[in-house]
């Protein structure tokens, strides 16, 4: 395992350093024809929120990844907690789902770094659920969204298995991107058993259903 885990890592280690970059460039060499760019310049019909149920347990792999990488996680208390959706705004948040999960190659933690689970930012351009969602959330700060807005969120899957999804807060209601789909959905349409997600003051996790909480998130 360590003699491959090294190979993969020197093997990828050059294209690893242009992953992020080859993201941005993809969200804006994105050609979709005019109907597809028609549809998505309007807004999607509001929605439903998904409330929080009280406090929820955190994630191992959350946690140690905000040690690793505090930046990720800060939260702004001045920040709004939703998103004004604008057609351009929800144009870059589509844009952004669809890129990633085009750029990123699907690995487990277990294959990537030899470990159940371990979060983190796929520069290497390999990674699993919750290392694509945080990605999105990285470029979708850059592209001006409140990192605030933008919450991790846990759900269970149609096999029953943990599986991580990005929360974005808008004024029409909350959605949700999924490397699993292309189409950012408003909750009620994802199919899935919504968990818990991190708080809105980035230092806990909130309850959203009251199932109990996967162990790991480690499914692509």
């Amino acid at each position: 395992m360590g003699q491959a885990l090294v190979g993969h890592t020197r093997a990828q280690s050059r294209s690893g350093r242009m992953c992020l970059a080859a993201c941005a460039s993809c969200i804006l060499a994105l050609g979709w024809g005019q109907a597809q760019a028609q549809q998505l310049a309007s807004l999607p019909a509001p929605t439903m929120r998904i409330e929080s149920l009280g406090a929820a347990k955190l994630i191992s792999g959350w946690v140690e990844f905000c040690h690793r990488a505090p930046a990720e996680c800060a939260v702004d208390p001045d920040e709004p907690l939703t998103v004004t959706l604008t057609p351009k705004t929800w144009r870059t948040i589509v844009a952004i789902n669809r890129a990633v999960n085009a750029s990123i190659k699907p690995l487990t933690d277990q294959e990537h770094w030899g470990v159940v689970d371990r979060w983190d930012i796929p520069e290497d351009g390999y990674g699993d659920c919750e290392d694509a969602q945080l990605l999105k959330r990285r470029l979708l700060v850059k592209a001006g969204l409140p990192r605030r807005a933008l919450r991790m969120t846990v759900v269970i899957d149609g096999t029953g298995e943990g599986h991580a999804v990005l929360m974005v807060r808008t004024d029409r209601g909350d959605f949700f991107l999924d490397n699993k789909q292309n189409s950012v959905l408003p909750w009620s349409q994802t199919k899935y058993r919504f968990v818990k997600r991190e708080s809105d003051d980035g230092r806990s996790w909130v309850s959203l259903g009251g199932v109990e909480s996967p162990l790991a998130t480690a499914n692509y």
